[in-house]
């Protein structure tokens, strides 16, 4: 011990007598780095929070073999234009190795509006795939079997209507709802905190959510109901310890509302999933995931009282962050995106989108994808990354930040909890204050050049070359709308607005929301029209101003 102490001593004098760099040495979130980590830092335990990969509190890995016996899923996010063109890269990205998919929506659908909503215009298809009907689901899934992928649909207010279609859409190619396997994000807490796409008050949004994870926990054993998402929680400005603490604060929302719906928590809690973000800070993002693996397990177990091993387990997916890519020195952004999928690989994710160069310009062209995509196979098969099993466990420097941002969500749970849970602190805009100051923060310390982004604020854009970027034909709304036309005049409309009105009133009562959406889904409903009728009775939602 003696030993070692004097060791230290002599390191110490020999530092102060060394240069050091003018550079701010601490994370994104401001937790100050020490220049060397040893046995000191470590709080606790070592073996008691560590343990095995696939052992409490699971901080090394949900499961035991983690990428020696499975690799990760590669679930890139895509969708434009009209079903038909995105049904094309489905397939595409099927054929060059992604093995499961990711459904992005375009505004118009993400809102609840159809088409031809004139809030609609300007929209349709530019930012995701248009869905307004079921024939929309059934063409983006022809010649896919559904039984045979697991598909990730990112929606959020209308959750219910997108599941709802793909469960008639799969029962129409055979397809039971017991077969079927993938995740609807379905985080609509997260919506009034950061991406701001909302049909509802908070209040009967979680009814809403309830009803979804009974009937897919009654009939969709093999289904995600939500996907917790911290992603866009990332994404509008929070910093790593934030995005951990209000993802989980909502994840034990959920909890407690399947519990209020009188499901036991072993029954649902096996099928929620997590959607985390991926940032350009290295060694925090690792340690971010690992301290939400052992928070999760510990406060399920703990709290909640769950008893199955797997509601114990935080499985998540992985998206590298968008708002790290510039639009200066496109080409750069591929060494960002590739350094974002190791840190994720690193914390253990289980299915990983990679961002693509392209995506701070436009959404991504055939070429960025495979690039993207071959990022994460020269990852898995060529970096021997996946060789050993969390083989960054044990650092003396990991385990000292993974144990500090734990500290943080375990102080952002307390503030939350006592401002009467997260739905209140949400109702105050708590977690938006919050958000707002850690992103205000940020652009400070960039325009004071504390923090660097190469080709932004350092190390100018030289000779840069245009990228060719994809665009939406304007032909691909009117094609759209031309469909919803003519489908509008086809169906039976009687039968329609019959279903319409069954919703309305299961809406005023207490009966499951989820069985008459299915039965207006298949009258071929629209989007709009089931949200519209649910807004009749659940009304609308303006958000406490950020002050």
């Amino acid at each position: 011990m003696d030993t070692r102490k004097g060791a230290k001593n002599r390191w110490e004098e020999a530092c102060e007598k060394a240069p050091e760099r003018d550079a701010e040495f601490s994370t994104m979130s401001g937790v100050e780095i020490n220049p060397l980590y040893t046995p000191e830092d470590a709080q606790g335990d070592y073996d008691e929070k560590l343990g095995y990969p696939g052992e409490y509190p699971y901080t090394r890995g949900v499961y035991p073999n983690m990428y020696r016996g499975r690799l990760w899923t590669v679930r890139q996010f895509a969708g434009f234009g009209d079903p038909a063109e995105t049904n094309k890269r489905f397939k595409y990205l099927l054929n060059h190795g992604q093995n499961g998919l990711s459904v992005a929506f375009d505004m118009p659908t993400l809102m609840g509006l159809d088409s031809d909503s004139p809030l609609s215009l300007g929209e349709v298809g530019t930012e995701g795939v248009a869905v307004d009907s079921l024939e929309d689901v059934e063409m983006l899934f022809d010649g896919i079997p559904m039984d045979e992928v697991s598909t990730s649909m990112t929606i959020n207010a209308p959750a219910m209507v997108l599941l709802a279609m793909y469960v008639v859409a799969a029962e129409k190619q055979g397809v039971s709802p017991e077969q079927l396997t993938g995740t609807n994000q379905n985080d609509i807490l997260k919506e009034y905190i950061a991406q701001k796409e909302w049909l509802f008050p908070p209040a009967p949004s979680m009814r809403v959510f309830r009803d979804m994870l009974v009937y897919a926990t009654e009939h969709m054993p093999k289904w995600n109901t939500v996907s917790i998402s911290g992603y866009h929680i990332r994404e509008a400005g929070s910093t790593a310890a934030q995005e951990l603490a209000f993802t989980l604060a909502d994840g034990f929302a959920y909890v407690e509302a399947g519990i209020e719906a009188g499901l036991d928590v072993d029954d649902f809690a096996p099928r929620l999933s997590f959607f985390f973000n991926s940032h350009i800070d290295f060694f925090e993002e690792i340690c971010k995931f690992r301290a939400a693996r052992r928070i999760w397990a510990t406060v399920m177990k703990e709290k909640y009282g769950a008893k199955d091993e797997k509601s114990l387990l935080m499985r998540f997916h992985t998206q590298t962050a968008g708002v790290s890519l510039t639009a200066q020195e496109p080409y750069n952004n591929v060494a960002r995106t590739a350094f974002e999928a190791l840190a994720a690989i690193l914390g253990g994710t289980q299915s990983l989108h990679t961002n693509s160069l392209d995506e701070a310009l436009a959404l991504p062209t055939e070429e960025a994808v495979r690039i993207a995509v071959r990022t994460q196979q020269i990852a898995a098969l060529e970096t021997g990354v996946t060789n050993t099993i969390d083989p960054l466990g044990g650092s003396y420097f990991v385990e000292a930040l993974t144990d500090e941002l734990e500290r943080q969500a375990y102080d952002y749970f307390r503030q939350i909890d006592d401002m009467g849970g997260m739905i209140r602190a949400i109702e105050d805009g708590f977690p938006m204050r919050e958000i707002s100051d850690a992103s205000a923060r940020y652009q400070r310390e960039l325009e004071e050049n504390k923090r660097h982004i190469v080709n932004v604020n350092i190390h100018e854009p030289q000779d840069e070359k245009d990228v060719e970027t994809h665009r939406i034909p304007p032909e691909v709304a009117d094609r759209q709308l031309n469909r919803l036309k003519e489908l509008k005049q086809r169906r039976d409309n009687d039968e329609v607005r019959h279903c319409l009105e069954e919703l309305k009133e299961a809406c005023r009562g207490d009966g499951n929301t989820m069985y008459p959406i299915i039965e207006a889904v298949r009258a071929y409903a629209t989007v709009g029209e089931i949200s519209s009728a649910m807004q009749e009775v659940f009304g609308d939602y303006r958000e406490t101003p950020v002050i």
